[in-house]
């Protein structure tokens, strides 16, 4: 269930197979979501505080001002403009302060949150120092585009001493707060000022660039870091497994080494251990099969020896002949067993040699055609292949006639295909054609012999390989052997 809701989501393509992808991509994914939630929390618990240092800084910004409004007030109109003077000529104040005679059109920024934090509460101050009916006029500016002194003056326009020093910051030139505040006479206090660092920038910076740049590298480290002790514990796997599939090929092969960790050690002393009673299993199969042909061979020729001395000749010959068909099958099966368990080592084989010559040693050569090529050798046992193609060989030219062998190769997999001209096989038939002692005179050539043993043999040392053995019968009439072997 769980594997068709996944297939169901994903394309098997983009499904990952090996373990360092699948623990990769869950590592990834585990980060991903750690850090999110802890950006998330981190950025809500830095905006809070930011929000509150920025009303304190406002505050403080708006009282300030206030206390200049004040002083500017409290003096007479004549000196206002010389105390101005010596101001500027002083190098400013912590203010850009100018009196004007006109309210200067300012260009408003964007709004956002901490844009309307601060002005409400540069506003609120204000108007609760001075009164409410106070039309004061607060708004942020950004410095390129903002007036001084008139409608007609930039900020870029003054001399240097008097508000570049204060208001401009290379190359940031963050935004700059305006306050206008109207006098009795009909002049306005214009003051400028920057909001002081870090609280300079209005934008709300959800996930800084030191917060970035520390999630890339933690996530790279961690990545680095699996991979590495992925591929250190997989590669007791990949030696496990590619062990097990020699296993099926080759039963003698050197024991696998037990290295890696606990629950891998253990697998491959397990494997050890099964690969030994397999051996022991298979020697005390041949050594039976040799002792029950051994002792089966006495009473047989006795009985051999009785039927001949029986004064009934019609009986005797039916004694004769079962004894024979029980001879025949005790050889039979002693040499299946011989055929499928062969103790040779695994070379590199010509498979278009092998087959021609085959060829060669047939009765009649022109029975047997072959056609195709192979890129290279393929890795096998000789012997076990020479008489795996015989028996297929020999079984399309007893039941076919001849036979049509035809070599493809490719770079995964080699197939050799067999087509004889015959009446074909059922189905049915076909399932059980691998079974022992099965011969289908019902369908095929009735005159030919066998102990219905060649098919079964063939298929199990073509399994031996890692290979397969399937038939169907041709479009065209006969049967078609389609053999596959992996080129590993």
């Amino acid at each position: 269930m769980k594997g068709n809701w996944r297939n169901s989501l994903l394309p098997q393509k983009l499904v990952p197979k090996t373990m360092l992808s699948r623990m990769v991509i869950m590592l990834l994914a585990a980060i991903l979501l750690s850090q999110s939630v802890v950006s998330v929390i981190w950025i809500t618990q830095f905006e809070h505080r930011d929000e509150e240092s920025l009303i304190d800084v406002s505050n403080s910004l708006a009282l300030s001002m206030a206390s200049t409004v004040r002083f500017f007030r409290s003096l007479p109109f004549e000196y206002r403009h010389i105390v101005l003077n010596q101001l500027r000529n002083m190098g400013g104040t912590r203010f850009f302060v100018s009196l004007n005679y006109e309210l200067i059109d300012v260009v408003p920024l964007t709004d956002s949150r901490r844009k309307s934090m601060v002005v409400d509460e540069v506003s609120r101050i204000m108007k609760r120092q001075f009164g409410e009916e106070i039309d004061v006029k607060v708004e942020f500016s950004a410095p390129e585009t903002l007036h001084v002194l008139n409608n007609e003056t930039l900020l870029t326009d003054l001399p240097p001493s008097w508000a570049q020093h204060t208001l401009v910051l290379e190359p940031y030139n963050p935004p700059i707060l305006v306050m206008q505040f109207p006098l009795e006479d009909g002049e306005w206090i214009y003051m400028a000022a920057l909001l002081p660092e870090p609280l300079m920038n209005l934008e709300t910076e959800y996930l800084p660039r030191s917060q970035l740049v520390f999630l890339v590298i933690v996530t790279a480290m961690l990545l680095i870091s699996i991979m590495v002790v992925v591929k250190w514990l997989s590669a007791p796997l990949k030696r496990f497994s590619t062990a097990a599939k020699q296993l099926g090929q080759d039963i003698h092969r050197p024991p696998l080494e037990v290295s890696g960790p606990a629950e891998i050690a253990e697998a491959a002393k397990a494997m050890n251990a099964m690969q030994e009673q397999l051996k022991r299993y298979l020697d005390d199969r041949e050594e039976l099969f040799s002792a029950i042909s051994h002792d089966l061979k006495t009473p047989i020729t006795r009985l051999r020896l009785r039927a001949e001395l029986l004064d009934d000749d019609e009986h005797s010959e039916k004694f004769i002949k079962n004894l024979d068909e029980l001879e025949l099958m005790v050889k039979g099966a002693l040499q299946c067993v011989k055929d499928t368990d062969i103790h040779e080592n695994i070379e590199s084989v010509d498979m278009m040699g092998l087959l021609q010559s085959i060829q060669e040693e047939l009765a009649d050569p022109e029975t047997m055609s072959i056609s195709g090529s192979v890129r290279a050798p393929f890795r096998g046992k000789p012997l076990a292949l020479k008489r795996c193609l015989t028996n297929l060989i020999d079984n399309a030219i007893k039941y076919g006639d001849r036979v049509k062998v035809t070599l493809l190769d490719y770079e995964q997999r080699l197939y050799v295909l067999f087509r004889d001209y015959g009446p074909g096989i059922s189905l049915y038939d076909q399932k059980k054609i691998f079974e022992p002692y099965v011969r289908l005179d019902n369908t095929r050539n009735r005159n030919a012999s066998g102990s219905g043993l060649g098919m079964g043999i063939a298929r199990n040392i073509v399994r031996a390989h890692g290979g397969n053995l399937d038939l169907m019968n041709h479009p065209q009439g006969g049967l078609l052997v389609k053999l596959t072997l992996p080129r590993q």
